[in-house]
């Protein structure tokens, strides 16, 4: 599978707004976590940062999407799209990226 290929699918996999607003959440959390471990050299952070990242976006797959983390199939290139996704939305632009995504699962 391509990158292309993938991206498209990891959007199908979090059509919902929920599933995306845990993601975001989740995702800047991560990162915060991550600088203030850097920042404080509090290394024990490190860890944290993960496992918030992953508590949010898990949520949004098993409670909101009901369904499989792409995390499973593609490790980084699921991280990779989860800041993709992130900041696509947080420039607005997103929303041409989930409509052809809901277009080619058609």
């Amino acid at each position: 599978m391509s990158y292309a290929a993938f991206w498209l699918h990891y959007l199908r996999a979090h059509d919902r707004e929920g599933t995306r607003a845990l993601h975001y959440i989740g995702s800047a959390a991560a990162v915060i976590v991550l600088l203030a471990a850097v920042m404080t050299r509090q290394w024990w952070l490190l860890p944290c940062a993960v496992v918030i990242g992953y508590a949010f976006a898990w949520t949004g797959h098993f409670v909101v999407e009901r369904n499989r983390p792409a995390t499973f199939g593609h490790p980084f290139w699921s991280l990779f799209s989860d800041f993709r996704m992130l900041l696509l939305w947080s420039s607005g632009r997103l929303q041409p990226h989930l409509v052809r995504a809901r277009q080619d699962a058609a």
